[in-house]
């Protein structure tokens, strides 16, 4: 008996202690519900300015595309997915290779106008230059010739650049997706329009001037020298032929019979 008095005694104080120490624990906080974890984000129009500073080596061509507003203007019509551009991007050292000067002589509009001759308003592979009809057109001027001609030859896997300037070659793909293609040129494309001095062209011949002609002189009136002054009576003819005729002649009127019967008597 004493043993399970004991042993029960011993459950009692377990079960005394274990609720004591239960209660002086603070309660555990509620859990929340779980987070879904968000879904990666949309990714946005490619941005050109960042994809080449990413390559690294074309510094000068990152400039002057945030410089003229270009990179803005591009990635605010790659919004739509309808829009492609092909771009020709020389790097630092084909803009070393230019001429001293050859950038500082442009004005912003022309620094415009040459960022823009490098882009194409259409996605082109490599595959695409050997099926194009030449001259292409670009974002600086339609395809008539003298104004931004860009002429593009492809054989096998080498592509060939003319802007009548300058012979260039596509030297690598830089990226690639459905709406961009850039490419690596290793030259700076320099259009005629910018570089080459115009020729003004001539001024239209103008039509040669009327003959005058002049009024022939009147001839000088030669004055008519005046007739002698001759008597105002003037003589009568003595006619005989006839004695109506004197009759008439000395201003006596006789009837018509009467100057026959005296023309007849007188014979």
């Amino acid at each position: 008996m004493a043993k399970q008095a004991f042993f029960s005694l011993s459950l009692l104080l377990v079960f005394l202690f274990q609720c004591t120490t239960t209660s002086g624990q603070p309660a555990p906080a509620p859990k929340l519900p779980a987070v879904a974890p968000a879904g990666p984000a949309t990714p946005g129009p490619p941005d050109v300015a960042k994809i080449l500073q990413k390559i690294g080596g074309f510094t000068i061509l990152i400039r002057l595309l945030k410089s003229t507003g270009v990179s803005d203007q591009l990635r605010g019509q790659l919004n739509d997915s309808n829009i492609r551009f092909t771009l020709f991007a020389a790097n630092d050292n084909a803009f070393a290779n230019l001429k001293a000067g050859t950038l500082n002589s442009l004005n912003n509009e022309e620094k415009v106008r040459l960022v823009q001759f490098h882009i194409l308003p259409t996605y082109y592979t490599l595959q695409n230059f050997q099926t194009v009809s030449n001259p292409l057109r670009t974002q600086a001027g339609d395809n008539k010739p003298g104004d931004y001609p860009l002429n593009v030859t492809s054989m096998g896997n080498q592509v060939n650049i003319s802007t009548g300037l300058v012979n260039a070659t596509v030297s690598g793909t830089l990226y690639s997706n459905f709406q961009l293609a850039i490419y690596q040129v290793d030259k700076v494309l320099l259009p005629l329009d910018l570089f080459v001095q115009k020729v003004p062209s001539p001024a239209p011949a103008l039509a040669p001037a009327p003959a005058i002609i002049k009024p022939k002189p009147k001839p000088k009136k030669t004055p008519i020298a005046a007739s002698p002054k001759t008597s105002t009576t003037t003589a009568t003819p003595t006619v005989v032929n006839s004695g109506a005729d004197s009759l008439a002649t000395h201003g006596i009127l006789v009837p018509i019979g009467v100057a026959v019967f005296i023309a007849a008597l007188s014979l």
